[in-house]
């Protein structure tokens, strides 16, 4: 499994599992396993999904089968923004270490930028201190907002966990993170009620045939190859095995500008710097 170093010398796979929507804590657990057992070795959660607990026991049961080690998966999983003041964080941080069944947990981010962000992330910073969070990080956060963070805090994001696909590429942003050396991870890489669309794309579907893969492969292949790591969601086994099986095939230069082109910088599910996004997430209308 491909890994890429972050900002503070932890070592990340460069695709993972994603378990939004997961809600049903048998199904999500039997998934857990099976990702783990196909070979995935990052599982990201959140405390938002509800399922914090069903994934730990995913991971338990993986461990117990001798399929991993502890070490060998990377756990993330996010704080939501509610949970912002520095009361509040400690106990979802402290919730997430008793769901998870872990004694340290890989990666946590605040999952939105709205609320007490400064208050969470000197949390997060005294954990990661510690040694008890490895990395931490944040998701949604436009390049303004990860500027003025760095600027007021000790610790700056080891990732940025935003909205990345073929039609939202992100490369102005992605500019901004590779100036501060935060990694760009992509939720939704395969889009988010689009995938249909982007699977359909002629340039897709014709590097899908040249290279014996499928739609799903050849975008997932691009972000990897852009320097993107990716956690695709999925509860099907075949899908599983699909999306992690990127490996064997590169794409030429000419066929990443070809991809690249298709962009249309726009996220499907909308900008944290949105104000109808915000009111809505803030339950102001």
């Amino acid at each position: 499994m491909l890994e890429k170093t972050l900002s503070g010398g932890v070592k990340m796979p460069v695709i993972g599992f994603g378990t939004y929507k997961l809600a049903d804590p048998a199904e999500c657990k039997n998934t857990v396993f099976t990702a783990l057992k196909e070979g995935y070795r990052l599982i990201d959660t959140a405390k938002a999904y509800g399922n914090e607990e069903a994934v730990g026991a995913g991971i338990k049961e993986a461990i117990n089968a001798g399929i991993i080690k502890r070490e060998d998966v990377f756990i993330t999983t996010k704080i939501w923004y509610l949970s912002f003041e520095t009361d509040d964080c400690i106990k979802s941080i402290e919730d997430s270490f008793e769901k998870l069944g872990v004694n340290y947990i890989d990666m946590v981010l605040l999952h939105w930028p709205f609320g007490n962000v400064y208050a969470a992330w000197r949390v997060l910073e005294d954990y990661y201190k510690n040694g008890r969070i490895r990395a931490i990080g944040v998701s949604n956060m436009e390049a303004d907002r990860l500027i003025d963070l760095i600027a007021f805090n000790e610790v700056r994001p080891a990732v940025n966990q935003i909205e990345t696909h073929l039609y939202c590429q992100r490369s102005g942003e992605k500019e901004w993170l590779n100036k501060y050396g935060i990694a760009h991870q992509a939720y939704s890489p395969l889009g988010h009620g689009s995938a249909n669309e982007m699977f359909k794309e002629k340039a897709v579907e014709e590097l899908a045939a040249k290279y014996g893969k499928t739609p799903a492969q050849i975008l997932l292949r691009f972000l990897v190859q852009s320097d993107v790591s990716v956690i695709p969601k999925t509860a099907r086994e075949e899908r599983l095995k699909e999306n992690i099986s990127i490996f064997d095939f590169k794409l030429s230069e000419n066929e990443m500008n070809i991809l690249k082109a298709l962009d249309r910088k726009t996220p499907i599910i909308g900008k944290a710097e949105n104000p109808e996004k915000v009111e809505s997430a803030l339950g102001l209308k």
